[in-house]
């Protein structure tokens, strides 16, 4: 049998097989969930239920990315949605199995690197768009865009006596917080839905270890609602990450209608 669940306190997660079992167990029900979805596409009014609720996901997701980018972040949709799918669904199987890919660490850290790592390469993106839309070339474009991206870093420009100290240390300490994001969304995201297992097993054994009562049960409702929450944390804060590095896109595309 394998290890679907860790034990003994080493790994705190489902263990490797355990969570090649639960990935591979969450992409079968997107793909069931897409497919049925796909299916009810072809009539003008939604009768299926499951494209009803995948509209109603779109829209939500939608309303979000663009509250909080702006009307630029219609093309995160995409990201944002996949995001919100993966972790809806991987919270929703914590509902019912012994464990979940959002209840381990290093899927959670590994989709926090990859959204955290996407949000720096917009950045970038965005600067060197505007330089190539400038007559610059794509490489030098590129180049200078990274720096301009790690420029913002080091805060607003201080005068010279003031920049000599404060600078440097503004840019370590944004460096570092900009790494930590990582942590903060992997281990927010673990904790809760870890957490809720750890709390129905102490529950269920807290009767003593020769009586199992299922009272852990009682805790449905209270992990139904993190289900929703966590996913909407995730994606909401990988929204404003976007929004604090791409909001020059929105600025240039002001001053590109007015110059013309």
């Amino acid at each position: 049998m394998l290890p679907l669940a860790s034990a003994g306190g080493e790994h705190e997660g489902p263990g490797y097989f355990g969570l090649v079992f639960y990935v591979g167990l969450v992409l079968l029900i997107i793909a069931f969930l897409v497919g049925r979805t796909r299916a009810g596409l072809n009539k003008k009014v939604f009768k299926n239920p499951i494209t009803q609720a995948a509209e109603q996901m779109y829209l939500f997701v939608e309303a979000m990315v663009l509250n909080i980018i702006g009307p630029h972040g219609r093309k995160y949709i995409p990201l944002i949605g996949t995001l919100w799918m993966v972790i809806f669904i991987s919270n929703g199987v914590a509902l019912f199995f012994a464990s979940a890919p959002s209840a381990d660490l290093s899927f959670n850290l590994a989709m926090a690197l990859i959204a955290i790592a996407y949000v720096q390469h917009e950045g970038i993106k965005g600067h060197a768009d505007h330089l190539i839309a400038h007559g610059e070339g794509k490489a030098a474009a590129w180049f200078k865009g990274f720096f301009l991206h790690m420029r913002h870093f080091a805060g607003p420009k201080l005068p010279i006596a003031m920049a000599i100290i404060i600078t440097p240390l503004l840019f370590v300490v944004e460096l570092i917080s900009e790494l930590m994001k990582n942590v903060s969304l992997s281990l927010r995201l673990f904790g809760n839905i870890h957490g809720g297992h750890t709390a129905v097993e102490a529950l269920n054994t807290a009767y003593g270890p020769m009586l199992h009562l299922p009272v852990g049960g009682f805790l449905i409702l209270v992990k139904l609602l993190t289900v929703v929450v966590q996913a909407l944390v995730f994606t909401l804060l990988t929204c404003v990450y976007i929004s604090l590095v791409t909001h020059h896109e929105e600025e240039h595309g002001k001053e590109a209608a007015h110059a013309h």
